[in-house]
């Protein structure tokens, strides 16, 4: 059994600590939300940890993060080590590193992926830091990860920073193989060829080379909506897909297919496109190509 701090308790924070719990840890958390917190602050729940102490943050990223390592950093001792296992920027990392760092506290960044199904099934582990702090840090890792070979559910990466990329890079891939679901989805409705688009898509879930827990998860969204008439196509986007865009950018790597699901996502929230207006007024002025009136 080991001893964990965990700063937030929202859906991914508090399903974390219950994994860890029933795999028989002790952790102490502390969340803003006074009916969920084991602690009243982030001074009285390290207060309640045994040196030397680990402490996972799980808060949003930016500077909700960032203020919370600066608060740990002054209430930690050296040799304690700091986890940041939320959507942080990987260029965040070495400027938390190095103020820990300056107190000889040490730093973990883990991308975690699993989602609100990572209480039962585990969750993909991506962690960045040195290999003395990791191998300190292995016991956590193994409760939160899926069962099974080690090396299938956790990763890590390298030094400092590389959890974060490698998780940065893991959503970008995620844009795309959702966007390419969703448009074989629009595409097989609107042909009205296929006559139950539901079945055929649950018929993919064994045997095809699309099988995945992507399509599982759309399969149990059909099972609840089969036409998805109940949802507005509105997708924000979590700023992960935004930075592979900018690391594809620095590194001159074509990344058409994540460009393109990110995109995707921008116009889903344009209610009234000036582009697509623009392009409308084009075609009718250049092909005669009847307009829609607004309004009309």
């Amino acid at each position: 059994m080991v001893q964990l701090g965990l700063v937030g308790l929202g859906k991914m924070g508090f399903n974390m600590r219950e994994r860890l719990r029933a795999a028989g840890h002790e952790v102490v958390g502390y969340d803003r939300n006074t009916e969920v917190s084991d602690s009243t602050s982030l001074e009285d729940m390290v207060s309640k940890l045994n040196g030397p102490r680990v402490v996972w943050v799980m808060v949003p990223a930016g500077d909700p993060t960032r203020q919370t390592v600066i608060e740990l950093g002054e209430l930690l001792s050296e040799g304690d080590v700091v986890i940041d296992g939320g959507n942080s920027k990987y260029t965040d990392d070495k400027l938390n590193s190095d103020l820990l760092a300056a107190k000889n506290i040490g730093y973990l960044d883990a991308g975690v992926s699993g989602g609100v199904w990572g209480k039962d099934n585990g969750y993909g582990l991506m962690v960045g830091g040195t290999a003395a702090d990791v191998e300190r840090a292995m016991p956590i890792f193994d409760a939160l990860r899926p069962e099974g070979p080690r090396e299938e559910g956790f990763s890590h990466a390298g030094s400092v920073g590389s959890g974060h990329y490698a998780k940065m890079i893991h959503n970008g891939i995620e844009y795309g193989m959702m966007q390419a679901f969703a448009e074989g989805f629009e595409l097989m409705e609107a042909s009205k060829i296929v006559e139950n688009v539901p079945a055929v898509i649950k018929g993919w879930q064994r045997g095809t080379v699309v099988r995945s827990w992507l399509l599982d998860l759309l399969v149990r969204a059909l099972d609840e909506d089969p036409e998805l008439d109940d949802l507005e196509g509105y997708v924000e986007d979590s700023g992960e897909g935004r930075w592979t865009l900018e690391e594809a950018i620095n590194n001159a790597v074509p990344a058409p297919v994540i460009s393109a699901a990110l995109f995707a996502r921008f116009a889903s929230r344009q209610e009234h496109s000036a582009a697509m207006r623009a392009v409308a007024a084009l075609r009718n002025q250049f092909g005669g190509h009847a307009v829609k009136k607004a309004g009309g």
